[in-house]
């Protein structure tokens, strides 16, 4: 994608999408944590599906450990290696009860001690409840920007600095959540929507997938 490709290929996402935001259902910093950590391998449909029923019960680190591993287990078992992410979640509140106040930290360092949570995950946080122009790399933004030549990386880590050298400053808080969606729902890993989606023009794709 050529360099002045960038500005009207996030203009366009913008106008469609004025204020995008994560599918994922929360009301606290710390709820949203633990819809992020749960959601490695897994679906936002289904972390929410899980989350329904667990902070109704329990939506403070204190509460988790109150429910104990297998009460916690008993609410997210619906969710793949529900196992390994209820130890993590666990290990995790006792981590921001001794060492936060039972706070969720602001800070990358901080954010990345705590078990379970990547760099990915931080970055959502950061993001999402502290609107730091960050960029949480998974499966869709990685696609995209390298198909469409945004910000071609091998790795996640090669993407996420693509993206923020690239990114113009004004769209940098929402980017990550247009290109999510957008390789969700139109720049999809199999066939990409191409004759759907509204930023074609300044893709690298080729060919572009028609109609069906």
């Amino acid at each position: 994608m050529k360099a002045a490709d960038v500005e009207p290929f996030f203009a366009t996402l913008r106008a469609a999408n004025p204020q995008p935001t994560t599918e994922l259902e929360f009301t606290t910093v710390f709820e949203l944590l633990v819809a992020v950590l749960l959601s490695a391998q897994a679906t936002d449909v289904g972390v929410n599906k899980a989350t329904r029923r667990l902070f109704p019960v329990a939506n403070t680190p204190q509460a988790i450990l109150a429910l104990g591993l297998e009460g916690l287990e008993s609410h997210i078992r619906t969710i793949g290696l529900y196992h390994s992410k209820a130890k993590h979640l666990m290990e995790t509140c006792r981590i921001l009860v001794e060492r936060h106040g039972g706070e969720v930290p602001r800070e990358r360092e901080a954010l990345e001690a705590l078990p379970g949570v990547g760099r990915k995950t931080a970055n959502v946080v950061l993001n999402v409840a502290f609107g730091e122009p960050t960029m949480a790399v998974d499966t869709h933004i990685f696609r995209v920007a390298n198909r469409t030549g945004l910000a071609p990386g091998k790795t996640p880590l090669a993407v996420e600095q693509g993206l923020l050298r690239r990114v113009p400053p004004a769209y940098a808080v929402d980017a990550h959540h247009w290109l999510i969606l957008h390789g969700r729902y139109v720049c999809q890993a199999r066939t990409p929507r191409c004759w759907q989606c509204g930023v074609r023009t300044w893709c690298d794709h080729q060919p572009k997938t028609p109609a069906p």
